[in-house]
């Protein structure tokens, strides 16, 4: 058990089986080997991106440097797009003001969308010489489906149906996603992670088809379960949703020999191994990319959580350190690392994973409630008061202030 290092200066990982929840380590810091107190097999690496600061070329954390990189993987910059300084302002004020501060403004940008060519990149990174004859016919083709919705729409279901082929079932999985949610399912690099303590790491492509189609199935029951999950809290919000959660490049790969990393991510690619020993069910792999995309789009907000939620996060530590027993009202999860303290507060992982903690927490009761279903415990914002303004914070920011939990019946209790 322990922690790798991540690509690139992305920060360590380490991440619990039972809920897809990661932790982050500074490069440089003494490697946290974690135990957690439930009894979990293994514990496992997966990558977000350093932040604050808006994300790295897609692809960055997850192959090699000529790995071409995704036009949509960047946050957009120029006039209108919240600076770092400018997000840092606004997060210090509403971690201080009342609940219904406004979110910092969004940026003006299309709606996010891979190419063509992109497409071909995701799907044949390392072996598109070998297909080129077929890769041209999709280029010039037409297969005149009604479901073709553009010339590139039309060459990107052609480039899937070949990437696919020989499992048709799998083929189809990946045309759905494409369709419906703009996100293309390919393949990894083969290349060598540097594992710190684990030695070198070799990480190989290898499709989900076939024995492995279930991890295809899982990440696509996972992407509608998020398109459903935004389109119905977008229709409570007081104003836009900004959680992206389309237009992915999913690269799948397998580490020979490990289990580890599970997953990583850079700008608007997630990384996925087929052995990883977080992929054991499909609400592990649901919550574990839930997970990734926080910290995806925490770093495309400036490093929203650095600013806006230190001043809670750093007052609570303050009063508590790491004192579990004054820690448990104000931590959204329950994982504890063995000799340690709640995940959230762990030595080292900083608010950022407090927030992504956070994030899953929202996830969780919002979904729980929008399917009619009683929350397992009393609600996170009916805790300490703390626990109410991040929890607004987090729907104002990325959830257009929808909150479909039932309001605390006599308010939330005095800190302790």
């Amino acid at each position: 058990m322990g922690v790798l290092p991540c690509p690139d200066g992305h920060r360590w990982m380490i991440a619990a089986p039972s809920s897809g929840i990661l932790g982050t380590m500074h490069p440089g810091a003494t490697p946290l080997v974690a135990v957690l107190t439930l009894a979990l097999p293994v514990i496992v690496a997966a990558c977000a991106p350093a932040s604050p600061g808006p994300p790295g070329p897609a692809g960055k954390a997850a192959a090699p440097p000529d790995t071409p990189a995704l036009a949509v993987a960047s946050a957009p910059s120029g006039p209108g797009t919240p600076g770092l300084a400018g997000a840092a302002s606004s997060g210090a004020a509403r971690a201080d003001g009342a609940q219904g501060a406004a979110p910092s403004p969004a940026p003006t940008e299309p709606a996010p969308a891979i190419s063509a060519d992109e497409a071909e990149a995701i799907l044949f990174p390392g072996d598109a010489a070998a297909h080129r004859d077929a890769i041209d016919a999709c280029r010039r083709g037409n297969d005149g489906t009604a479901a073709a919705k553009s010339p590139a729409h039309e060459r990107i279901r052609c480039l899937l149906a070949l990437r696919y082929q020989g499992d048709p079932q799998a083929a189809a999985s990946a045309t759905a996603l494409f369709d419906q949610n703009g996100s293309v399912a390919g393949l990894e690099r083969e290349h060598m992670m540097d594992g710190g303590y684990r030695g070198m790491l070799h990480l190989v492509p290898e499709l989900p088809v076939r024995a492995e189609r279930r991890h295809l199935e899982w990440t696509v029951s996972a992407i509608a379960d998020f398109d459903a999950f935004v389109a119905d809290l977008a229709a409570a919000a007081s104003s836009p949703v900004r959680y992206r959660h389309r237009a992915l490049a999913l690269r799948y790969f397998r580490s020979v020999r490990a289990r580890t990393p599970s997953a990583y991510a850079s700008g608007w690619t997630v990384a996925y191994n087929l052995s990883g020993s977080l992929h054991r069910s499909a609400d592990d792999v649901r919550e574990t990319l839930f997970h990734e995309l926080f910290h995806l789009n925490d770093g495309a907000h400036g490093g929203w959580s650095q600013a806006a939620l230190s001043p809670i996060y750093d007052g609570i530590v303050a009063r508590c350190g790491t004192k579990i027993t004054c820690l448990t009202p104000y931590s959204p999860n329950e994982t504890i690392v063995k000799g340690g303290t709640y995940y959230s507060f762990q030595p080292g992982n900083g608010v950022v994973e407090y927030a992504a903690e956070l994030a899953i927490r929202y996830y969780r009761e919002q979904r729980a409630a929008l399917r009619g279903k009683p929350l397992a415990k009393a609600p996170f914002k009916c805790g300490p008061p703390e626990n109410a303004r991040a929890w607004s914070l987090l729907a104002g920011e990325f959830f257009g202030g929808a909150d479909r939990v039932a309001p605390c019946r006599e308010g939330p209790p005095a800190a302790p």
